[in-house]
């Protein structure tokens, strides 16, 4: 059983978010927090495995919150599910080590998906002993919303494979190499490299855009169906 602090300054969106998580078999909800103050204090009482963290708190910025839990010395695994879409607030959360960072709002399917893969990546974690270089990528790229098929190739990120995915998947439209890149704050050419690969797995559909002169402009559209 994987024990699960939900923190969120709203206590309506609190109690949805116990709702879907409740709704699996493997979790258990043993708290909730509003603030930052409150949550670093659950972790220090409960030791949960898992915080689902909100940036916006009332006190502080949720990363700060991670921040003191790492200097603490608590070793929870953290999700980000928040509204904050700056890319820097991106970065700053993979480089403190979260699972994964969830887009609000977002439906069960969603939700669950991402709590499978943690699932499945602490489950690997757990043995003593890693049986081959194979248990070792499946446990570093079960983190990111890519699962199956699209195993990432030599040279890209899970961490940034997610992000690429999640703006698809959140993209109305189609979307080019250079948006995409605009809004990760990475180069064109590896946004390209991205958006390439989800095409390539089936996850992505490319159509041409042909403007009045040079090359038509490839864009991108996710095709998978939320929570795949």
């Amino acid at each position: 059983m994987i024990d699960v602090l939900i923190v969120d300054d709203d206590f309506r969106v609190a109690r949805i978010h116990r709702g879907f998580v409740e709704r699996l078999e493997d979790f258990r909800v043993v708290a909730t927090a509003s603030t930052g103050e409150e949550a670093i204090a659950a972790v220090e009482q409960l030791r949960p495995d898992l915080v689902l963290l909100d940036l916006y708190l009332p006190d502080m910025f949720g990363l700060d919150v991670v921040a003191r839990l790492h200097t603490a010395g608590h070793d929870c695994d953290v999700l980000v599910i928040s509204a904050a879409r700056e890319s820097d607030n991106v970065r700053r959360a993979v480089r403190y080590g979260a699972v994964n960072y969830l887009l609000k709002p977002f439906s069960f399917e969603e939700l669950r998906g991402r709590l499978e893969q943690y699932a499945a990546r602490r489950s690997t974690l757990s043995k003593s002993m890693v049986c081959d270089q194979g248990d070792i990528d499946r446990a570093l790229t079960s983190s990111s919303p890519i699962t199956g098929s699209s195993a990432l190739p030599r040279g890209l990120s899970p961490e940034t494979a997610g992000l690429v995915e999640e703006i698809l998947r959140k993209q109305a439209g189609t979307l080019s190499a250079a948006e995409c890149a605009h809004q990760i704050g990475i180069s064109r050419v590896s946004a390209r490299r991205y958006l390439e690969h989800f095409a390539a797995v089936g996850r992505a559909a490319v159509t041409l855009r042909y403007g009045n002169t040079g090359r038509p402009e490839r864009r991108y559209r996710w095709t998978v169906r939320s929570g795949s």
